[in-house]
């Protein structure tokens, strides 16, 4: 396992795990209208989640003798606040996530169960996310 590769795709995972942080929380921010309550817990929820996504990488980059990175991927504010607007770009947002999991499986794949497991696991949870987050968009036939 090329542990420099490693620690550089579970960076990449922490970087966007701080920016889901800052990104649902501005997003819980700007939610207005009648759901309002409902919609800001679960982007709270998100924020935590991630903030908690983002320690584990951050572990798991330690566990291997690398340095976390204190960046934070780009966070692009869109001035666009509609509920939709911003379930589009937390979409957009989980889709990478999950494609950062994938290149960090591939690395870590028969060589370490426990970054395998972890990874599979990440995927799963962002796959799941994707899956709500696409039933929250869909308009109700």
């Amino acid at each position: 396992m090329n542990k420099e590769k490693v620690v550089s795709a579970l960076n990449e995972i922490l970087e966007n795990e701080l920016a889901g942080v800052v990104r649902y929380t501005h997003y819980a921010l700007m939610v207005f209208g009648h759901n309002r309550i409902p919609i800001v817990k679960w982007l709270r929820d998100q924020a935590t989640e991630s903030l908690t996504h983002a320690n584990q990488a951050g572990e798991l980059i330690t566990m291997l003798d690398g340095h976390p990175s204190l960046k934070i991927s780009t966070l692009l504010e869109t001035h666009k606040h509609s509920i939709t607007d911003i379930l589009q770009e937390s979409l957009t947002h989980e889709k990478i996530q999950a494609e950062n999991f994938k290149k960090l499986l591939k690395l870590v794949e028969g060589h370490s169960i426990m970054l395998e497991e972890y990874a599979r696991g990440m995927i799963f949870d962002e796959e799941t996310h994707i899956s709500e987050v696409e039933k929250m968009i869909k308009k109700p036939s």
